[in-house]
């Protein structure tokens, strides 16, 4: 059974391998697939992403609000739900150290590009659910295991900052 901590250190794994997260304002009701960059290995936020100036979710955000992401890795081994503070940036070092091929082929005028825009998200609190929907657990079914109860530890709330 593993411990808050460690569910929390492997959402931080999980995040950093596969990047994709659902991210919206809370109450919107809206929510977008983004690419969640990470500063180095450290296991906690900010997350940053690229964006452009002209989108509805930087409109939203204005020069702060309340943010949401969603998340689950690509074996759909872990899920979360994130909440925390969404910011706009315009930090040059920080872009510099972020900056990569794969975020340069959005914008034609490179790290100058005028539609430049990136987000800040400080991450303050997350839910995560381990998910153990595999055969083992199909077996520890049938021999009359609890699901409820072996469940109730892949779960935890812990903070993020």
């Amino acid at each position: 059974m593993p411990s808050d901590s460690e569910i929390k250190a492997k959402f931080w794994k999980h995040l950093k391998s596969d990047m994709t997260i659902m991210l919206g304002v809370e109450g919107s009701g809206e929510a977008q697939p983004m690419t969640a960059q990470l500063d180095g290995d450290a296991e906690s936020g900010p997350i940053w992403f690229f964006t452009s100036k002209d989108t509805d979710l930087v409109a939203q955000i204005g020069s702060s609000a309340p943010g949401v992401a969603y998340f689950a890795s690509k074996g759909h081994d872990l899920f979360a739900g994130v909440t925390g503070e969404l910011s706009l940036s315009n930090d040059r070092a920080v872009i510099d150290r972020l900056w990569s091929p794969f975020i340069a082929a959005w914008f034609k005028g490179g790290k100058e590009d005028p539609k430049l825009q990136l987000i800040r998200f400080d991450a303050q609190q997350a839910h995560i659910w381990l998910n153990e929907n595999s055969l083992f657990s199909g077996v520890k079914l049938l021999l009359g295991s609890d699901p409820k109860k072996d469940y109730k530890d892949k779960v935890a709330d812990v903070p993020l900052n």
